[in-house]
């Protein structure tokens, strides 16, 4: 039960799948001679390994391959969490969540082979989900709406129910045959294919994103799960183990990434030295502000120019250009111009507010920066403007 023929497709399953053509008939003379393991087989580098460090593979290999799936689903959690209906924040969660459980069923089934077959089961109902979960990652980050539109709706919907009704209907558990004659090359197939169409909807909307703060998730994300599917698909000529480890790799490189950006030391060219060309300023100032329309992020008075900087995911020194070359301002009168239209929403207000209270829901930190700043670009202190909207 659970053999895994080396070199096949299906071994990044942990099923038996069909053999390809050349290799078919030595296996086939030699199947009823080979004792049947639900363990997955190791190769001859493995068994030599083995032999030299014990130690080393059953415990620090362990360790390191469960590394991901534990600090994935972790992360998922967390994503969630902070996500706060941001849609593509969500798809993110999913993506780390259906990779965690996947190759944590892996880690599992190679050290512990005898785990019951529901374990396996949900092991590959969260690997069917990882393509789909891409997809609508890559898909969410081209829009500002928080729910999918309905096409993409129905689509979840017809996902979630092959999923149910064939987990309802032919358990793992009682029918292993077809799980790993169907059920398991369509799933491999599957994840192939939508890992095809988010990359070419990465690749046709790649003038869009380029410069976006979505652009390092998502070639992040691609490449992350291109790396995972690899693994697992090449693991007959490796490791079944691969798998799982090429997830903790995946995950310990966007770390490092994210750690980079936010310390403003990503291996971005500085632009310091010349002007940005005018198409990408562009691109990059409508992020810019969808960003701050989306978040509004300019009525937390705290807000300074290396934590925005961070959120739009390029170096401080490049938004600092982008905002003094391209937009004619600094950061602190960018600022300033976002609050005070803020601040002429809240004085048409009725009942009027005090004016303390439009300060400080329109981001400002004191009052005579208040006063000082609306005067400066109105022409008129804030009590004035209100008078002014009553009597007209």
């Amino acid at each position: 039960m659970h053999a895994i023929i080396r070199g096949t497709p299906a071994q990044m399953f942990g099923a038996q799948s069909a053999a390809p053509p050349e290799r078919a008939s030595s296996r086939s003379r030699h199947r009823s001679s080979i004792p049947a393991s639900p363990r997955p087989p190791t190769t001859q580098r493995e068994s030599a390994f083995s032999t030299q460090h014990p130690m080393l593979t059953q415990h620090f290999l362990f360790f390191f391959a469960m590394l991901g799936a534990f600090n994935g689903i972790g992360l998922a959690s967390f994503l969630w969490w902070r996500a706060n209906g941001e849609a593509t924040q969500r798809w993110l969660a999913l993506l780390v969540l259906a990779v965690g459980l996947r190759t944590g069923k892996s880690v599992v089934f190679y050290f512990w082979p005898g785990i019951p077959r529901i374990v396996l089961q949900v092991g590959l109902t969260a690997c069917f989900l990882i393509g789909p979960c891409l997809f609508f990652l890559v898909r969410s980050s081209q829009g500002d709406a928080a729910r999918p539109g309905r096409a993409d709706g129905w689509h979840i919907a017809g996902l979630l129910v092959i999923a149910t009704v064939v987990n309802l209907l032919w358990p793992y558990g009682d029918h292993v045959d077809l799980w790993k004659q169907v059920i398991v090359p369509g799933i491999l197939y599957s994840w192939l294919g939508y890992l095809l169409l988010a990359t070419a909807q990465v690749y046709i909307h790649r003038a869009r994103i380029r410069g976006t703060p979505a652009r390092v998730l998502l070639l992040g994300a691609v490449a992350g799960v291109w790396v995972i599917w690899l693994a697992y698909f090449t693991s007959g000529y490796t490791s079944y183990i691969v798998g799982a480890l090429s997830f903790t790799f995946v995950l310990a490189a966007s770390v490092v990434v994210y750690l980079r950006l936010r310390s403003g030391l990503a291996p971005i060219e500085p632009y310091q030295d010349r002007r940005i060309p005018e198409p990408e300023a562009a691109t990059q100032l409508q992020a810019l502000a969808e960003l701050m329309a989306r978040e509004r992020l300019h009525l937390d008075h705290g807000l300074t120019l290396p934590r925005l900087a961070r959120r739009l995911g390029m170096p401080q020194a490049r938004l600092s250009q982008l905002l003094n070359d391209n937009n004619q301002t600094s950061f602190k009168q960018y600022l300033a111009q976002l609050r005070v239209v803020e601040a002429k929403t809240l004085l048409r207000q009725l009942p009027p507010k005090p004016l303390e209270v439009v300060a400080a829901e329109a981001g400002f930190q004191s009052m005579s920066t208040f006063h000082s700043t609306f005067k400066k670009l109105e022409g008129a202190t804030p009590a004035a403007f209100r008078a002014a909207q009553v009597d007209s």
